[in-house]
């Protein structure tokens, strides 16, 4: 019976493509999540280092490093990310062999230059 492994296996396709595009939307809520994560991290040591500087003194080291290093560990968590978004994106529309991804579009012609004034007088 052909038809029915012809059905089954578009099934399986299909349920494929479903499991992809939930795992690229968990990774896209992921991302935002750690965008967030960074952004509130960057919220408090900006206001470490003013509360510190409003009180006449410098911000803490220990106080910066803590700040410093969530902030850091955040922006690459971020990169780890995006990385993960673009290799998903890239397996979800692979170019075939000899296709060129597609480009940009051109350019439109450069805009014509301004007209002339003429000389006063002529």
């Amino acid at each position: 019976m052909p038809i029915w492994n012809r059905i089954r296996d578009e099934v399986e396709r299909a349920t494929r493509a479903a499991h992809s595009a939930i795992d690229e939307g968990k990774l896209r809520l992921d991302l935002m999540r750690a965008r967030q994560t960074a952004d509130r991290a960057a919220q408090r040591l900006g206001y470490a280092v003013f509360k510190a500087r409003k009180d006449g003194g410098e911000i803490a080291p220990d106080v910066y490093n803590r700040h410093a290093s969530e902030l850091a560990s955040s922006q690459a968590e971020i990169a780890r990310l995006e990385t993960l978004l673009k290799e998903a994106a890239a397996r979800r529309s692979p170019s075939t062999p000899g296709q060129e991804p597609p480009a940009e579009p051109a350019a439109a012609e450069p805009a014509p230059a301004p007209p002339e004034e003429h000389a006063a007088g002529a």
